[in-house]
């Protein structure tokens, strides 16, 4: 059966062997495991944000950034093709471990998900289980782990902690910003997945999103980046069949709609949980073809006024 970790480690290998010109840092830790920062004391670059999202998606997705315009505003989109897709996307990318290590904490995702099986639901729905030696995971953090953590995460997984590879990005950070808009095909196959749809249905995919500036605190940057998919976010599947279930997929279905995403997390006490799955892990637009029929459905539209208020754009 083909490893999510071992699939992702050729891309990992990238990251360290090119760790100057790409402007990230590699660690190794006391007890073996490799820290990557990504973002924590370092600048990052675009095409490290690329690589971390392939990494993400264990190194069964392309990610390429290319410059587009937002109205009138020039901006930097992340282009996606994914294959696999409920693999690539649910059983690595999907932020589903939350991750608590003494007073440690961050959403965790990557293929080292799918030998903790966190969680297992997913797992379980996919039929799959990694039993790779290596393991790697992702962290949306402020901080790099240490030997405790690292220590935590190889015996959830089952591995050596010199086995172990963890990217750490904060979300106030251009590569936290990149992996965030690399989310739009998985926010829209997890929304499929938590309405009971069989998402192995889904044979192709590919997206692309905006990626959103750098902001100053972490609280703004989750607000903003999130606003990349839900408002200017494009997501095209090949799928199985028709189902109605397509046409509820786009933010416009959300009441919380219109407004930027920073407001409605402060209206949810800053829980995302309390947050409108309808809103929060929706793109702006989907198109479906069926193939089955050869027909496209289309649902949903790009906003471009409530992006550039995200923004900031002056």
């Amino acid at each position: 059966m083909l490893s999510v970790n071992r699939t992702a480690m050729p891309v990992v290998r990238e990251l360290i062997d090119r760790r100057d010109e790409l402007g990230v840092a590699v660690a190794e830790l006391e007890n073996g495991a490799t820290c990557i920062d990504c973002g924590v004391h370092v600048a990052g670059s675009y095409r490290a944000g690329a690589l971390f999202v392939e990494t993400c998606l264990a190194g069964l997705a392309t990610a390429a950034i290319t410059m587009g315009r937002v109205a009138d505003v020039p901006v930097p989109f992340l282009h996606l093709t994914v294959s696999r897709p409920a693999l690539a996307c649910l059983g690595s990318q999907k932020a589903g471990w939350v991750l608590k290590a003494g007073g440690y904490s961050a959403m965790a995702s990557g293929p080292a998900r799918a030998l903790s099986l966190k969680p297992k639901n997913t797992y379980k729905m996919l039929g799959y289980r990694d039993a790779s030696e290596i393991g790697i995971l992702a962290l949306e953090a402020d901080t790099l782990p240490d030997e405790e953590v690292t220590g935590f995460i190889a015996e959830k997984c089952g591995i050596e902690p010199e086995n172990l590879y963890v990217l750490v990005a904060p979300t106030r950070s251009l590569i936290g910003s990149v992996q965030i808009s690399g989310r739009v095909v998985t926010a829209t196959l997890h929304k499929l997945e938590e309405r009971g749809y069989d998402v192995l249905r889904i044979s192709h995919a590919a997206g692309r999103s905006p990626i959103g500036p750098i902001k100053r605190t972490g609280i703004e940057a989750m607000g903003m980046t999130n606003d990349c998919n839900i408002y200017y976010g494009s997501v095209s599947l090949v799928a199985e069949g028709y189902d109605p279930v397509f046409a509820t997929l786009p933010s416009q279905t959300s009441p919380d709609y219109g407004r930027p995403f920073a407001r409605v997390l402060k209206d949810a006490g800053y829980d995302f949980l309390k947050v409108d799955s309808l809103l929060a892990f929706s793109p702006a637009e989907v198109a479906v073809n069926d193939s089955k029929s050869g027909e496209v459905h289309h649902f949903g539209s790009l906003n471009a006024d409530v992006l550039l208020e995200s923004f900031g754009v002056l």
